[in-house]
């Protein structure tokens, strides 16, 4: 930040904050021999890694973030958003007819509504339904193997997965003679990236919902054509043989519905 701020000569109108997830190999002080701050960074915080993971690096009461290291070819991070319990199904049947015995208003199917105890005239407590578990997104950056983040992504309702080479014969005329799905899969985790059937392989693992890939590679042009649409859909059949669900190829501006009831 500091860099690009003091060599584009950018003036901020506003002020700005950087917090730092530490490895284990920075500095031990939190200090680096660059820039100085400029006048609108405010000060951060140095966030350590404990047991190998950055857990709850924020939190309020809708939702909390964790971040793990994934393997490239530099340091690379994932993100984990988990979203806090939420309010259970509600059977009407089983509270109105006792708030019209008791002629308690229906403003208290609010309460209700929200997992809280509602005291009756007679006594009666009527309990609200248990919370249920929120939902879970899991963003990785570039990766060949995100195993680190495992633990944390178990679970998730959407995990988003690059998906950078791919073998493609018969629908990407670019494709080389000479290679195989091995040997695309070689040179893409020799160069930090995963193919469509490892991030299949990986959704699988972690037993997430809903799987889409992202970060493809420049030879594919990502356009609205019949043939990008036709190399999309067979990235996505790569990744669903190893996944076992379907699978969404990402666009520019797309939105995605994460359902809180997709594993019931």
């Amino acid at each position: 930040m500091r860099t690009a701020l003091a060599y584009t000569h950018t003036l901020l109108g506003a002020a700005y904050v950087v917090h730092e997830l530490r490895f284990p190999s920075d500095p031990p002080d939190g200090k680096y021999p660059s820039l100085p701050s400029p006048p609108a960074e405010a000060p951060g915080l140095n966030i350590p890694q404990v047991n190998g993971i950055w857990e709850n690096i924020y939190k309020d009461s809708i939702v909390s973030v964790s971040a793990a290291p994934i393997l490239h070819s530099v340091p690379c991070v994932g993100y984990v958003v988990s979203e806090a319990p939420v309010p259970g199904k509600i059977d009407p049947s089983k509270y109105i007819p006792e708030l019209k015995r008791t002629k308690t208003p229906m403003s208290a199917m609010r309460q209700l509504q929200q997992g809280q105890d509602v005291v009756l005239a007679d006594g009666t407590i009527l309990h609200g339904p248990s919370r249920r578990k929120g939902r879970k997104v899991v963003v990785l950056g570039d990766t060949f193997d995100p195993s680190p983040i495992a633990s944390l992504a178990e679970g998730a309702d959407l995990l988003v997965h690059e998906a950078t080479n791919a073998h493609l014969p018969g629908v990407d005329p670019n494709t080389k003679d000479s290679d195989t799905y091995e040997s695309v899969q070689t040179r893409a985790k020799s160069r930090g990236h995963s193919t469509p059937q490892m991030a299949g392989a990986f959704a699988k693992r972690i037993a997430a919902s809903q799987l889409v890939l992202n970060h493809f590679s420049a030879r594919y042009s990502g356009d609205q054509s019949v043939e990008s649409s036709r190399v999309m859909q067979a990235i996505g059949d790569l990744a669903a043989a190893e996944f076992g669900k379907d699978v969404t190829c990402a666009r520019d501006f797309m939105t995605l519905n994460v359902n809180l009831n997709s594993k019931e």
